[in-house]
């Protein structure tokens, strides 16, 4: 039997939901303690959107209130939960702080990650083996007989690539007026022209530097190492803390995850490793879920097998350019790219 996992599946409307945005410094049972907290203030998920990086963490959660199955109408219930959760996420040590949010529009749930780990500055302080493939693989450089600055990234194929790239430059206020994605299977190639919003092309070298510092950021977001763990039940009130728990009790940190809701089915996703560098047991992982949570199907995978597309045994490539792929109305609604000037 095969599952499909939707993507925001469980999302009709933001109005038919409570959004809370989360950002804080990552620990062990971080998403444990979380899910725990709004599963005791009859808060049920509908759906939920965790990633980590560079020891911080960025969440967006869609909840609704158990006895109604509607959104947090209660001004005092709300200040609760937003207080709660900030006690949760707080941390004496943290020179960055926590912050607890409600979302108030519809932006995509990926493209708020990345709009708030770029504000958090996660890009900061990286340090080697954060690097992943990317070392000398990005350019910047001015192309000044027409006046742009031209980006060129190179790096493992994989989904979403050019939204996370994109993402990126739209959040630093670039404009991309042209561009160019080549790929031969394994190597994704990305290059764009770009002018700052103000007109004008990159001309210091630290602005050139922060660029491919924030490239380099968006692209290891997504980067994932560990077990991916795919969990289909059926939905109720407390599963994702009961999932969770488990985690925490088997010394596993999620380092995504991925939650959704349609009808009364849950699709859950997450990346978890060992948070003292262990090969994870998956089979006793996999054996305290389904214990736990009756008539699940759970699949797992080696994420870091997810990093790259498959081509089927045979080199296949691919080139083309924002003007001629209408799949790209797509980003254009976005707002992540503009049409050619």
């Amino acid at each position: 039997m095969s599952h499909r996992y939707p993507k925001n599946a469980g999302v009709e409307s933001v109005a038919n939901h409570t959004v809370i945005e989360l950002m804080g410094t990552d620990r062990l049972g971080l998403m444990s303690e979380i899910s725990i907290l709004l599963a005791t203030m009859n808060c049920n998920v509908v759906a939920a959107e965790l990633w980590t990086h560079n020891m911080r963490v960025a969440c967006v959660i869609h909840i609704t209130d158990e006895l109604t199955n509607g959104p947090i109408e209660s001004p005092e219930k709300l200040n609760t939960i937003k207080g709660s959760l900030y006690s949760v996420l707080k941390s004496d040590k943290d020179p960055k702080g926590a912050r607890t949010d409600f979302g108030m529009s519809v932006t995509h749930s990926e493209r708020r990650l990345h709009q708030m780990m770029f504000a958090d500055r996660d890009y900061e302080e990286f340090s080697d083996d954060q690097m992943w493939d990317l070392d000398g693989k990005i350019r910047v450089e001015n192309c000044i007989e027409k006046g742009y600055s031209v980006v060129n990234i190179e790096s493992q194929n994989r989904p979403k690539f050019l939204f996370d790239t994109l993402c990126t430059l739209t959040d630093m206020e670039y404009v991309v007026f042209h561009g160019t994605v080549d790929t031969d299977g394994q190597k994704a190639y990305q290059e764009y022209y770009i002018r700052h919003v103000d007109g004008r092309t990159l001309d210091s070298e630290a602005e050139r530097q922060k660029v491919i510092l924030c490239l380099k950021a968006a692209i290891n977001r997504r980067v994932t190492e560990g077990l991916r763990l795919e969990l289909c039940s059926d939905d109720r009130v407390g599963l994702l803390s009961d999932v969770t728990r488990i985690f925490r009790e088997h010394g596993l940190s999620v380092i995504r995850a991925d939650v959704n809701t349609r009808g009364d089915k849950a699709f859950n996703v997450f990346y978890v490793r060992d948070a003292s560098g262990n090969q994870v047991d998956h089979l006793k992982v996999i054996e305290a879920v389904r214990q736990e949570i009756r008539q699940a199907v759970l699949q797992v995978k080696e994420a870091s097998s997810l990093c790259t597309s498959p081509v089927g045994g045979s080199s296949t490539r691919a080139r083309f350019s924002f003007g001629s792929l209408r799949p790209f109305q797509v980003l254009y609604n976005l707002g992540l790219i503009r049409p050619s000037q």
